[in-house]
């Protein structure tokens, strides 16, 4: 169970790309509207026992692993380790130039070596939810951008892990006069960072808010893809717990952001994040009840719960449904298996085949053999 403070923190580190997202595309005027009621997706068919054998599909699928819910997410990774060839554990927080704080659980060995036997990179993910001003300090001062390198190195150093995942987000946040150093002393940062990494046989992650028409300040793809052995786009959010009720993602949406990202980091190294969550909002935008976040498992109980139809926006390419709580009309959109395979297309029309799901055991699990259709 997600506590309120944790849905808070997940909000902070990961919601801020709906600040960039929300002006990004207009939803289409249609798509709150209900269609059809229709059930959920039937189950994909099982392998025929009596085929022969076949070439293993390739290891693309790279899943962040929630603290919160750490050994629900482990036990998920285990289940689904011949399609993960990376988890990133949700574990270490950067509070300053030289200090990296661990969430509880971080650095379980248990878990780490159990993702190894089965075959799976572990690559931590380092957040950072900064004050305003904070990490712009730390990243366009090289004494401080060079300590901060410094603590990052010493994380990785802990355990046995395979590489770091930095998900710096305080960027969004960057005044307009600022912005271009702070995105140069990022750049630094993650090459020094990179650079140290590759030297000791480890992989560099950098985790980013989706690039498209509108978005303004944001790190810089084309450096980063030449550096990192991953970038990884966080593409979801474009509606949030801020805004207004509607889709977290859109195919009109994902061509907008793999058409420019495309263009400047190579299609292999790009992992486009999914969600496997999503928002109940109250219907009224007046509304002053809050916004809550949902795993896709959590919806699926709570429409059972209140008799919902299922209802699937074929504009946007997501399920929602609408009730009534007793006080008020919500709305909850969110993803499942039915809307990832509506999205694949457009990732296989720009050449990227690498996804990272946020987050392990939130999932429906159906999405596992869509992924593994690619």
């Amino acid at each position: 169970m997600i506590t309120t403070d944790l849905v808070a923190r997940l909000s902070r580190a990961l919601t801020v790309a709906g600040l960039l997202a929300t002006t990004a595309l207009t939803t289409a005027s249609g798509a709150a509207s209900a269609p059809t009621p229709e059930p959920p997706p039937a189950t994909a068919p099982a392998p025929d026992p009596t085929a022969g054998p076949t070439t293993p599909l390739p290891r693309t699928v790279s899943a962040w692993l929630p603290y919160w819910d750490q050994e629900g997410a482990y036990q998920d990774a285990l289940r689904h380790a011949g399609q993960l060839h990376t988890v990133s554990p949700f574990w270490y927080e950067a509070v300053s130039a030289g200090r990296i704080d661990a969430h509880p659980g971080a650095g379980e060995r248990r878990i780490i070596d159990g993702l190894h036997r089965a075959g799976t990179k572990v690559v931590p993910t380092v957040m950072e939810t900064m004050k305003s001003g904070a990490l712009a300090a730390i990243l366009t001062s090289p004494a401080r951008r060079a300590e901060h390198a410094e603590a990052l190195m010493r994380t990785v150093s802990t355990r046995d892990y395979d590489g770091l995942d930095l998900d710096y987000e305080s960027i969004a946040a960057t005044g307009d006069t600022t912005y271009a150093a702070v995105r140069d002393g990022f750049t630094a940062l993650a090459t020094d960072l990179c650079r140290r990494l590759h030297t000791l046989g480890k992989q560099c992650v950098v985790t980013v808010f989706p690039k498209t028409a509108t978005t303004g300040r944001i790190w810089d793809y084309a450096a980063l893809g030449r550096v990192a052995d991953r970038v990884r786009i966080m593409g979801y959010n474009l509606h949030w717990s801020g805004g207004d009720p509607g889709p977290l993602a859109d195919t009109r949406w994902y061509e907008d952001i793999l058409t420019r990202a495309t263009a400047l980091v190579p299609p292999a190294k790009l992992e486009m994040g999914l969600p496997a969550y999503g928002w109940n909002w109250p219907s009224d935008s007046t509304s002053t009840a809050a916004t809550r976040h949902v795993t896709w498992k959590e919806a699926e109980a709570l429409r059972a719960e209140v008799g919902a139809p299922y209802r699937f926006d074929e504009v946007s390419g997501t399920p929602y449904f609408t009730y009534d709580d007793g006080t008020e009309s919500r709305e909850v959109w969110y993803q499942d298996a039915r809307g990832i395979s509506t999205h694949l297309p457009v990732l296989r029309r720009h050449g990227v085949v690498n996804t990272t799901l946020w987050a392990l055991d939130f999932e429906d699990p159906e999405i596992w053999p869509v992924l593994a259709g690619g």
